[in-house]
């Protein structure tokens, strides 16, 4: 039974970070609506407060602050085709809700120095399975959630150079539910399931460099936080003979997110159109091992560390914003991720693979105060794929659809 354990192992790790509506792995980019509608990129396009979370160094030329508060509701679909009995499962997933809160201010209007807070959920999901299907050793269920709290202070050294940066204090939840492949004298599988809670700290860095009016560049770099869940609960569901071997009680590991390395430049054609790029470097090579340890330990239930071999990995961000008018803008974007999960290692919660990202989004300005942002993402990818610890061989269609909308107060 020791594949049992190290197959949870990995899926109470992975529940620590997946997100359907992601740039790439579990990596989450539905931050701000602005940037959403030009596919996350704009970390070098002074608008608006969520700069607190793509750029603080950006935020400094932020004029003037605000409260902006936003939802993507994400609707995700994935379909699994077995390769052995050709049958087709498809997610039962509920709607994900991640959300956005932000404000900038400065202690007066002359004031280069501001100050900010970003709330938002980075990471957080629901994965569902069908009752009974092919993968319910792997997992039925899975539910995530994460806020990440990031109080900011951002500078304007002068008219061409911003610095910033944010603490980041995270905590989270989750839990994870799956079958146990042990009958019960009623001829019934047994179940387990993980429940805990998770914290941890970091922090986002940005420089923002204005040579000219046009153009603009910006470095930012968020840190690697390693979320640890110190007191879960783990609860199995088995035949009373065999009880003894799964032993109800806590658990501990560490669930690494992992670092974010952006480069981004603006530049203005005309006084109606900006153009924007964004490279994102991840180090997803944190996830080349993963720990986890019961409180209890039996011949059955053993702690272990598993290999992951997951590689750094780059997404490539193009958009654009038109003002059509002084209240409407209208957004476009593209994007194209790199799956960090290699052939071997792609399982049920994690169907990653290479994808586009296509992005619309617009803007109104009610009046002087209030505007209202919106955007649209979508994507569609396909990975053939079998797993050399589960040895489930098939292939994998995801779809995700993810409309977004934030209403923002300008002071």
């Amino acid at each position: 039974m020791n594949s049992f354990n190290t197959k949870f192992l990995y899926f109470i790790l992975i529940a620590s970070a997946i997100n359907y509506a992601s740039g790439q792995g579990f990596q989450v980019n539905l931050q701000g609506q602005k940037q959403q509608g030009m596919a996350s990129a704009g970390s070098a396009f002074a608008q608006d407060e969520s700069s607190i979370f793509y750029n603080p160094g950006t935020a400094a030329f932020v004029r003037p602050g605000g409260i902006s508060l936003g939802v993507t509701p994400t609707i995700p679909n994935t379909a699994f085709l077995d390769s052995a009995s050709q049958t087709i499962t498809r997610t039962q997933s509920p709607i994900g809700t991640p959300f956005t809160a932000y404000a900038l201010f400065a202690i007066k209007d002359s004031s280069n120095l501001k100050f900010g807070i970003g709330v938002y959920t980075p990471f957080g999901s629901t994965v569902q399975y069908p009752k009974a299907w092919l993968g319910r050793f792997a997992i039925t269920q899975l539910k995530l959630q994460t806020i990440f709290f990031q109080p900011t202070i951002t500078y304007k050294i002068n008219e061409l150079v911003g610095l910033g940066a944010g603490f980041v204090n995270a905590i989270g939840s989750v839990n994870l539910q799956k079958d146990i492949p042990i009958l019960d004298s009623l001829g019934n599988y047994g179940n387990a399931e993980l429940d805990g809670r998770a914290n941890g700290y970091g922090f986002n860095l940005g420089v923002y460099v204005k040579p000219t009016r046009k153009l603009s560049f910006a470095l930012s770099y968020r840190s690697q936080v390693n979320m640890r869940v110190k007191f879960g609960n783990a609860n199995f569901n088995v035949a009373k003979g065999v009880a003894a071997n799964f032993p109800n009680g806590k658990f501990t590991a560490t669930l690494p997110l992992p670092q974010v390395i952006t480069f981004g430049t603006r530049y203005q054609v005309n006084e109606k159109l900006n153009l924007v790029a964004d490279i994102n470097y991840v180090g997803w090579k944190a996830y080349d091992t993963l720990a986890f340890d019961y409180e209890t330990n039996t011949s059955s239930l053993l702690d272990t560390k598993s290999p992951r071999l997951y590689k750094n990995t780059f997404a490539f961000r193009l958009g654009g914003q038109y003002d059509i008018n002084e209240k409407f803008q209208a957004r476009v974007g593209i994007a194209y991720g790199i799956s960090p999960v290699q052939q071997g290692y792609v399982t049920p919660e994690t169907p990653d693979g290479n994808r586009f990202i296509f992005t619309g989004g617009w803007s109104y300005l009610i009046n002087q105060h209030f505007q209202v942002d919106a955007s649209i993402y979508f994507t569609q990818f396909k990975r053939e794929a079998i797993n050399y610890e589960t040895k489930m061989s098939g292939t994998y269609k995801t779809a995700v659809v993810a409309p977004g909308i934030s209403v923002r107060y300008i002071f």
